[in-house]
């Protein structure tokens, strides 16, 4: 992680794994240089005091005659160099540091952050002065508010240790078109890694094997598909299996049969994303997401297109009309029963029939719908569930696996979250539903998941454009 040239860099995964050690040294590159500026954030105050007291420990021994100044939350160096200790607990924090920079600028438990509060800290980061390398590094374990975005961002995006390469054109007002990119890299951490702290303390690893299943997929083996709180821990995406169907939910696409029902759904959103999804069931009754239309802005999680119902008609009935597995169909519609509200004058539903596009009200109970969820999503001995997604399908493969609970509603999923496809498969689902069927968990490998890790390791770094 330390070798990494990299502008932005996310180093984590399982617990244990020196993390925050890491971030504290990382910040005392460049303490030489008199101009030298770097901050260290936590999502509060309080969370700070763990890594505060560890930079005493390292900065101490390292630089002796360093001051730290307790009201300024600040490391003056001999050199004049500043390492300053930061804090963004609620997003609007965020501007506390407007006007200022920062040659490095790192985020311990970047999950506890929202994604905007990461990205404005990038208008923070440009040079000092001449010769001081500027860059942004991160730590992370699974789980917490921010897990989406980070596992998009760094880890779904590509293998770990695989160098994503981001092409940015800037037009200028002469509309001259200036190409630049940036970098950024994803390094797993495990506690299997660290063996002075296995050496100081053999028992930790036997304390991680202790927790609930998810949490111990998460910090002793660093699944970024499994996380305390997640709603539909069924869920599975093994892209090795997606030809034999056996042990996942995702599966490349194919030519639906003729005698299968094809049936669409339909959650409405204008500032937030509206989503249509369209399904095939087969003759046993497995449903399978086959088309998606989302309707999110490019780069902008839960940020929605602000098209009105007659324009998304049209974009569905343009769907409908060229992709190969719909055009042609007889196409029953479900969808969100809001849609069907005249007290306002025409409602939704009367727009997009105008237009070509016709709905009937869905049921909207929504714990009967989760269960619908959670019985189509569990496998049978045999490793097949009764619900596939096309891998084409993005946004569900993005966005359901991430749902958790409600902190005070613990039945239901938290709706201040991006759950708008959630919504909108669910009105699909209870237009079918099928009984209770007990989830059946895979056997693990016979190979060792410790080797296969080290072997992955091991391979070559790879670069991977987008």
């Amino acid at each position: 992680m330390m070798s990494r040239p990299e502008f932005e860099a996310l180093y984590g995964g399982a617990a244990g794994g020196g993390k925050s050690d890491y971030l504290v040294a990382e910040a005392l590159r460049q303490v030489q240089i008199p101009q030298y500026r770097a901050i260290l954030f936590r999502k509060t105050y309080p969370e700070l005091e763990d890594i505060i007291s560890r930079s005493h420990e390292l900065y101490g021994s390292a630089f002796p005659r360093a001051k730290y100044n307790e009201s300024k939350h600040a490391w003056r160096f001999p050199s004049g160099a500043m390492i300053y200790f930061g804090q963004m607990q609620h997003t609007k924090d965020k501007l506390k540091y407007q006007g200022r920079h920062f040659d490095f600028v790192g985020f311990d438990e970047l999950t506890h952050f929202a994604e905007e509060e990461y990205m404005y800290l990038f208008s923070r980061v440009r040079s000092s002065a001449p010769g001081l390398r500027t860059y942004i590094r991160s730590t992370a374990n699974p789980g917490g508010p921010g897990h989406p975005w980070v596992k998009a961002r760094f880890v779904s995006i590509a293998k770990p240790e695989t160098k994503i390469v981001q092409e940015v054109n800037i037009t200028k007002p002469s509309g001259e078109v200036i190409k630049r990119t940036r970098d950024r890299i994803f390094i797993p951490s495990s506690v299997f890694d660290n063996k002075a702290l296995l050496d100081n303390n053999p028992e930790y690893i036997a304390s991680l094997a202790m927790l609930p299943e998810a949490e111990r997929n998460a910090l002793l083996y660093g699944d970024w598909d499994s996380f305390s709180g997640q709603v539909f821990s069924e869920w599975k995406n093994d892209p090795s299996n997606y030809e034999s169907r056996e042990w996942t939910h995702v599966i490349e696409p194919f030519k639906i049969p003729e005698g299968w029902l094809i049936g669409r759904s339909y959650d409405f959103g204008y500032a937030k994303p509206f989503s249509v999804g369209w399904y095939a069931i087969d003759y046993n009754g497995c449903v399978y997401r086959i088309r998606e239309l989302y309707g999110c802005k490019e780069g902008q999680a839960n940020v929605g297109l602000e098209v009105d119902p007659a324009e998304q008609a049209r974009m569905i009935r343009e769907v409908e009309e060229t992709d190969p597995n719909l055009k042609g169909r007889k196409i029953a519609g479900i969808a969100d029963p809001s849609i069907f509200d005249v007290s306002r004058g025409d409602s939704i539903a009367d727009i997009m029939a105008r237009n070509g596009v016709y709905w009937s009200p869905g049921d909207n109970h929504r714990i009967a719908g989760k269960m619908q969820y959670h019985y189509r999503l569990a496998f049978n001995a045999d490793g097949h569930p009764l619900f596939y997604v096309f891998n084409t399908c993005k946004g569900f493969i993005r966005t359901i696996p991430q749902l958790v609970y409600d902190a005070k509603n613990v039945e239901d999923i938290d709706t201040t979250q991006e759950d708008h496809i959630y919504d909108e498969c669910r009105y699909f689902l209870m237009q079918y539903q099928i009984a209770k069927r007990a989830n059946v968990k895979k056997k693990p490998p016979l190979d060792d998941p410790l080797d296969l890790y080290k072997a992955e390791r091991e391979k070559a770094y790879k670069i991977i454009r987008i």
